[in-house]
């Protein structure tokens, strides 16, 4: 049987991003899957040629492959550009994001045997960027009409942001969260919400998420509010599985949860849409660290299993996440940030740590698929 070779495109990123892409396109290559990379750059470098961080032939590309992983890349300050990221989910209606949040021997942290994923909504909420700035006449107007409206008294010096949840938006987030649950054999999926006070919009989130579980019966659903669900993943993380909430609690409930892991060194993440996925390490891009072939590359090597699963490559994933877990659970041959100390002498670089990788993985027995 020929074996699929995959088009995906391949963004490096900035700062250490190149460095780290590099090690993880080593070890993707090494699982034997076969990979044709569309290498598009982005970024600090192309926004001083071409005047965007985000040229159009990058979306073009990843429109065409469907699938992309991509390096950490600065957010330029104050060159009226948000975010590459940003542009990238609105661009692609990547609404999805995933985040896992896994424990692994060897990463120093207060706990263990953490087996949590975070499915963030990535389009509304907080973050569609409907915003009245203080003193302007719109801003007057707008809190004029709520008054006129009887929806409450704002105080005239106020700021404005209008946060809006529909029932498109949860009800693919919400089956997004089902379908991965069903798909990775997850036992239970927990909506994260206010619903208690944003009666309207959280409310509206619940009540959707309630729906939508009844068609998947074999998985079990609860909700949580969101303050209850900082406090019981600080206590009792092991009760929870799959969480899927709006944007801003998303946003910050992924990054709580790496904290229970270790921190962004070892966090995954995923921005998937109907028509395109995007895999990419959640850490920044340390531009200090540039060139030094220094920086932990598991978090973007991670990012490439969650791409292998994406693509269907399940036992190529399995051996791939099984060579970065035996590699940190060893010590040896890893990054000084996974070091007891991290100015240990015997700390190995990015590069080094890569080539730890693929010879762990040719160690492993290949399974029979």
């Amino acid at each position: 049987m020929e074996m699929t070779t995959y088009n995906v495109t391949l963004i490096p990123g900035d700062g250490t991003g190149p460095e780290i892409m590099e090690a993880t396109r080593r070890a993707l290559e090494a699982t034997g899957v076969k990979f044709n990379w569309d290498i598009q750059h982005a970024g600090l470098d192309v926004m001083e040629r071409e005047g965007t961080p985000l040229p159009d032939r990058v979306i073009e590309s990843i429109r065409r492959n469907k699938v992309a992983i991509k390096g950490p890349i600065t957010t330029p300050v104050g060159k009226g550009f948000r975010s590459v990221n940003v542009a990238l989910r609105k661009a692609l209606d990547l609404y999805a994001n995933l985040r896992p949040c896994k424990s692994y021997k060897g990463v120093r942290s207060r706990y263990e045997n953490i087996d949590l994923v975070v499915v963030r909504e990535n389009t509304e909420g907080m973050y569609i960027g409907v915003e009245f700035a203080q003193g302007q006449p719109e801003t007057a107007e707008m809190i004029q009409t709520i008054d006129r409206l009887g929806a409450g008294k704002l105080r005239p010096d106020s700021a404005i942001s209008i946060k809006a949840i529909s029932i498109t938006g949860s009800r693919r987030i919400v089956k997004f969260a089902f379908e991965y649950a069903r798909a990775n054999r997850r036992r239970l999926v927990t909506a994260v919400h206010k619903a208690n006070i944003m009666k309207y919009t959280d409310g509206l989130f619940l009540s959707v998420a309630e729906e939508v579980a009844k068609e998947y019966p074999e998985i079990q659903f609860n909700n949580v509010i969101v303050d209850n669900m900082c406090m019981q993943l600080v206590q009792k993380p092991e009760l929870y599985d799959v969480l899927v909430m709006p944007n801003l609690y998303g946003d910050i409930l992924s990054d709580l949860c790496a904290g229970l892991v270790g921190g962004l060194g070892v966090a995954p993440g995923a921005n998937i849409g109907v028509e395109a996925a995007v895999f990419e390490p959640i850490h920044g891009s340390a531009p200090k660290y540039a060139g030094q072939n220094k920086v932990n590359p598991t978090a973007a090597m991670l990012s490439g299993v969650l791409m292998l699963r994406h693509l269907g490559e399940r036992e190529a994933a399995d051996r791939l996440e099984g060579a970065i877990a035996g590699v940190i659970a060893e010590g040896k041959r890893v990054t000084y940030d996974l070091k007891p100390h991290r100015d240990d002498p015997t700390a190995v670089g990015t590069r080094e740590f890569g080539e730890a990788v693929i010879e762990a993985m040719q160690a492993l027995p290949a399974s029979a698929g």
